[in-house]
């Protein structure tokens, strides 16, 4: 009996059924992608000290002191910037562009110059994932 109701599902309702029973893919959020494409290098901290990071020249930086070398500031174009790729060649950087995160969805986004620009999600996501890792400067 089991046998007729399978065979009697079309291979639309099929297609359904599997992919209604299929585990759902993690939502690319900032974390995500930070543990997914960064981590290796950066470290789960950001502090320049992944497993990778040791036989890189010139090493990964310290991400959690990008505001504090910025006067207090965290730079958010400069880092999406950098973060696709668009600064790459510009100096010694063994950090890959990440184009990836430049597909998809994109949202309007205000990166500090009253100006908001489409911007793909996860790129917005991924830096403002790296701006909640900032540290305070040290007195």
């Amino acid at each position: 009996m089991r046998a007729m109701v399978w065979a009697g599902l079309g291979s639309a309702a099929m297609a359904a059924l599997v992919a209604a029973c299929a585990p759902e893919a993690p939502a690319a959020t900032g974390q995500y992608d930070f543990a997914a494409l960064c981590v290796d290098c950066h470290g789960a901290q950001g502090k320049g000290d992944g497993p990778l990071a040791a036989g890189l020249t010139p090493r990964p930086v310290d991400v959690t002191v990008i505001a504090t070398q910025n006067g207090g500031v965290f730079p958010k174009a400069r880092v999406m910037s950098h973060i696709d790729g668009f600064t790459m060649g510009r100096g010694e950087t063994p950090m890959p562009s990440f184009g990836d995160l430049l597909d998809g969805e994109t949202v309007l986004y205000d990166s500090g110059d009253g100006i908001p620009t489409p911007t793909p999600r996860r790129l917005v996501a991924l830096m403002e994932y790296v701006e909640e890792l900032q540290v305070p400067a040290a007195e």
